[in-house]
């Protein structure tokens, strides 16, 4: 069984996206890096920014991209194939608009599913779609040519919450996928859902 041995979170670099919806999966690699007392540094060879950490036992590295998300795949390969780390060895963070902001799902395979960094990484990785995937819910804003502007603006406030919230919790149930229990991981993470009931 191939483990898990490294993590990517996707998002667009620079101070004006930072914070934005789109970056919910450099949240996630921010807040791994957070917990285990590591600084992601910029590795100009990876096209972003990377750490070398031991969670919950397990050697990792992560990776925060610096490219744009529609060219992710160009980071994701360079790292991947310098340290010969297969597909199915790799989890990557994304925001998800078919989820609610304040759920998140992991997934293994699958399509791109029409977000431009996932669409960018399978080809780079030879057209496997056999990596791991966690899915942060962000909501759609509910008409289709809404989507861009929707994903690169910020989150409201209680909806910053919910994804900080679920992303901590995301972050509690890594041990379970690390330690090969795709399945308990699966249960544990999607049991929850850590959205802010509307205010009357």
């Amino acid at each position: 069984m191939l483990t898990i041995q490294l993590i990517v979170g996707l998002g667009n670099p620079g101070k004006p996206y930072e914070g934005t919806r789109h970056n919910a999966g450099a949240f996630f690699v921010e807040e791994i890096a957070r917990r285990c007392g590591s600084t992601l540094t910029s590795e100009s060879k990876f096209h972003g920014d990377t750490s070398r950490v031991s969670f919950a036992g397990q050697a990792l590295r992560l990776l925060r991209p610096s490219t744009f998300m529609n060219r992710s795949g160009r980071a994701v390969a360079a790292l991947a194939n310098f340290y010969r780390i297969a597909p199915e060895s790799i989890l990557i963070a994304h925001d998800e608009l078919d989820i609610e902001a304040g759920t998140a799902r992991f997934k293994q395979g699958g399509g791109h599913g029409g977000h431009n960094g996932l669409r960018d990484i399978i080809p780079a990785l030879g057209g496997s779609r056999d990596f791991h995937r966690l899915r942060i819910g962000i909501g759609h804003p509910g008409q289709a040519s809404d989507v861009s502007d929707y994903v690169l603006a910020k989150p409201s406030k209680a909806d910053r919450q919910a994804i900080d919230a679920i992303i901590d919790e995301a972050v509690s149930s890594l041990p379970l996928l690390l330690g090969g229990d795709a399945v308990k991981a699966m249960t544990r993470l999607h049991s929850i859902d850590t959205a802010q009931p509307p205010a009357h």
